[in-house]
């Protein structure tokens, strides 16, 4: 498949984000593109926070929360979802499914061997890391949800807002959309957000994705979301910790109280009045309070 790789020279001097790239190269079904990654902390850690990323962001969101985990001695590993960040970015849309990017991202767990691992998610990184349990049942065991939502086939007036804007506007400006959800982010890491695309072409991941999330009980995506919802209300027996950024539109706190609903032996949430749709913008005192509540402070 036709792709575009973003020059290495955009990602120089990121503010907060001097965290070394790994990459893997794709195999069957993603053969021919190369997937970014963060690896940081210890390689042997007893526990790895895997942390997922959605739309249209990449893994700078996670540059205020990786210090915290690394500080309690956690390895971190990080990917960038093809389209996204360091990872190649294929120029058809029509590429992307959410079956395309969950085996990716299944992938990416097996090749790299990793277990003991504290899912960390939000938007899209929760759409589909929630559901990577089902195929790897014995690797999770800890989860630290914001503002996402298992997809099975029930969408708000709220999302159908953000998708038909999303619709309209192709070359989306994405700084300008973090700096909107997060008033004190400064020009620098709003232009951070747009770092992984150049123009246009590079945006056809962000194109695809309001267009994934199943609408519809038939809908592609919506039986892994349903199978997903049962796993986490019958099965789950990990710990868990929810932080809510009331401020979300979308995916605020209705979404997310009806999510917790559905996550089996969740704690109380940590509510924040202030916060948007981007929850990991305010990441630090989020993972020094999961960390507590985990007993890994």
């Amino acid at each position: 498949m036709q792709a575009l790789r973003t020059p290495e020279a955009r990602f120089d001097a990121l503010p907060g984000y001097g965290f070394a790239p790994h990459y893997l190269d794709g195999r069957a079904g993603h053969a021919g593109l190369r997937v970014h990654y963060l690896d940081e902390g210890p390689r042997d850690a007893a526990v790895t926070a895997l942390c997922l990323h959605g739309n249209p962001s990449w893994s700078y969101l996670w540059r205020q929360m990786i210090p915290v985990f690394t500080a309690a001695g956690l390895r971190v590993v990080a990917p960038d979802l093809i389209g996204f960040g360091r990872s190649d970015k294929p120029v058809d849309e029509a590429v992307h499914s959410v079956d395309f990017h969950r085996r990716l991202l299944v992938d990416v767990i097996e090749r790299l061997q990793l277990r003991n691992l504290m899912l960390v998610c939000q938007d899209w990184g929760g759409i589909l890391g929630l559901t990577l349990p089902l195929a790897l049942p014995d690797r999770f065991t800890r989860l630290l949800v914001m503002n996402t939502t298992l997809a099975t086939g029930e969408v708000t007036e709220g999302f159908r807002q953000w998708r038909a804007y999303s619709n309209a506007n192709p070359d989306l400006a994405v700084g300008k959309l973090m700096a909107r959800g997060k008033r004190d982010l400064t020009p620098a890491e709003a232009a951070a957000y747009d770092a992984p695309f150049p123009d246009a072409r590079h945006k056809a991941a962000l194109r695809a994705f309001p267009n994934l999330v199943p609408d519809g009980a038939h809908a592609p995506g919506a039986a892994i979301g349903r199978e997903a919802a049962a796993f986490w209300r019958e099965r789950w027996a990990g710990d868990s910790f929810m932080a809510i950024g009331e401020a979300d539109p979308v995916l605020g706190g209705d979404a997310m109280r009806a999510l917790h609903a559905t996550i089996r032996g969740c704690p109380p949430p940590l509510s924040l009045p202030e916060a948007g749709h981007f929850v990991p913008e305010w990441g630090a005192p989020i993972a020094a309070a999961a960390l507590r509540q985990f007993g890994l402070a």
